[in-house]
């Protein structure tokens, strides 16, 4: 199959469009009024320069804005075949303050920044102002439920006023890490045909977890499924994933050593510098369309396609066949063919994996290894076996996840009086007493930085912070499992992980903070 046309018949990369008129957009830039964009902003302006975004020319004015929050369609662009708007299911808008707001007018014209080095990236000429309806935008796109990570965002984080126009391209934002794997769609398109498959069937993988065994077991059997001339691209998300993800650095390691175990020529690998918004069936959507951007005629949907999981109630955001279901009903205006999740399990007695639901699970043993038994082994340093990952993989993930005895902690300690002072001095020397790689630093009360602690944990140290001022931020920045707590006063409250500091006899503390740090296999 030829490669497909992009998602509105036109590849827009607007960078390659204008760099006829470049000299003079740059000289012009010099002179406008400059906008700093957001790490998410970053994201999205990428994606619209280099195409990954067509038919977008920049980012939603209101009327288009609107039409996207309530009817999953772009209001300013047809589709040819129904004579409806194309579709486009995710607002993608420049979110500003009030205050930032006020400075421009319709018309205006203003040069768009990158926040890592300040490079002048694009021109965006001002069609409109406005003040989004967030309350619908939250619950016609992402379903209402306030603990929802894009309604998070939108609540807490993104300004109140929407900048919709048009851009002309200067510069893609530059990256400086696994830079050729990092292909834009004229680019990926380009490496299709130079492979022999720009007259074959490629299937497109999106992922933002580490890849395994089973993840490639599956891959292949989707190859298949599209034919003999079936290919595969492993397309992972590296710009915003969930709150918690595996960062994108160790999950590159782990695409590169896995895409060894795939046979010769049949997948490769490009990385997608998305912003997720977790939006489940309307983000699988959107997916599709940008793999068809990228040139894929296939796209694997999977069970909870891009879901957050649950609230904090139990309650799934999303069901669990909801992406497939709403691609089914745009099939007949989409492009790229979907290929559902086919589960598969291992078989241990015959040693191969095989989709679940061709085998009677009742009569053939299986065996897996959930998400959750997975860090629990990476953390108390359990072995993992072959069959479920690749001793590759399961390095790299061992490298930054190390087991309990190689994390850091910090110890959080009251100092309203001068006795946590001392306990800070006598933990010192008591810790550093035992073997083991984990240096033991004291930071003084007036360096409580909650970005040098994190580091330092994360480096493996044991940190001792005396401190008189609220300990919340360095919890929520380290994580409760990996911080200690000592309270003052003989009516403080204790829960686990927290120990109280009464009278002057510091062994009794020292003695339970120790057992403790046994306990959770720290030594």
């Amino acid at each position: 199959m030829p490669i497909p046309a992009a998602h509105g018949g036109v590849l827009n990369d607007l960078v390659i469009r204008d760099a006829g008129i470049r000299d003079q957009l740059i000289q012009e830039a010099a002179g406008l009024s400059a906008l700093t964009l957001t790490d998410r902003q970053l994201c999205d302006l990428e994606l619209i320069l280099n195409g990954g975004f067509s038919p977008l020319k920049g980012f939603l004015n209101e009327d288009d804005y609107k039409s996207v929050v309530s009817d999953l369609r772009l209001s300013s662009v047809t589709d040819k075949k129904s004579g409806k708007g194309l579709l486009w299911p995710i607002p993608i808008t420049l979110d500003v303050s009030p205050e930032t707001a006020a400075q421009y007018k319709v018309g205006d014209r203003i040069v768009l920044k990158d926040l890592r080095d300040e490079t002048n990236l694009a021109i965006l000429t001002i069609e409109s102002i406005y003040k989004p309806d967030k309350k619908l935008e939250a619950e016609s796109v992402f379903r209402g439920d306030p603990e929802h990570p894009a309604i998070r965002y939108l609540n807490e984080t993104a300004g109140d006023v929407y900048i919709g126009g048009s851009l002309q391209g200067l510069n893609y934002p530059r990256h400086y890490d696994y830079v050729e794997s990092r292909k834009t769609p004229t680019e990926l398109r380009a490496e299709f045909q130079k492979l022999g498959w720009d007259d074959q069937n490629i299937v497109a993988f999106q992922t933002r977890n580490p890849m395994h065994r089973a993840h490639r077991e599956l891959t292949i059997r989707a190859a298949k499924d599209i034919g003999e001339t079936g290919h595969i691209l492993i397309h992972p998300v590296v710009g915003l994933t969930k709150p918690g993800d595996i960062d994108h650095h160790t999950r590159v390691k782990v695409y590169t050593q896995i895409l060894k175990k795939f046979p010769d020529g049949l997948a490769t690998l490009s990385l997608l510098p998305l912003a997720m918004r977790m939006g489940g069936d309307r983000e699988a959507l959107w997916h599709a369309l940008i793999r068809t951007n990228y040139g894929v005629d296939h796209f694997i949907v999977g069970r909870d396609h891009a879901g957050p999981g649950k609230n904090s109630q139990g309650v799934d955001f999303y069901g669990p066949y909801d992406a497939q279901e709403l691609l089914a009903n745009y099939e007949d205006e989409l492009t790229i063919k979907i290929v559902p999740f086919r589960m598969v399990t291992y078989l241990p007695e015959e040693d191969r994996y095989a989709p679940i639901d061709t085998i009677d699970t009742s009569k053939v043993k299986t065996a897996n290894i959930s998400g959750t038994e997975l860090r629990n082994r990476l953390k108390t340093g359990d072995h993992i076996p072959e069959w479920f990952s690749y001793p590759e993989v399961v390095k790299i993930l061992r490298e930054t996840n190390p087991p309990r005895a190689k994390q850091g902690f910090a110890i959080l300690i009251d100092n309203s009086s001068k006795n946590g002072d001392y306990l800070a001095f006598a933990l010192q020397s008591t810790l550093n007493q035992f073997s083991g790689e984990r240096r033991i630093t004291k930071l003084s009360s007036t360096h409580v930085d909650d970005f040098i602690i994190n580091e330092l944990v994360k480096a493996g140290s044991g940190v001792l912070i005396p401190t008189t001022t609220g300990v919340d931020s360095i919890v929520k920045s380290i994580g409760k499992g990996n911080v200690l707590t000592v309270k003052s006063g003989k009516d403080a409250q204790i829960e686990q992980g927290e120990f109280a500091l009464n009278g002057s006899d510091l062994s009794v503390v020292i003695k339970e903070i120790v057992e403790y740090l046994h306990q959770q296999g720290f030594y």
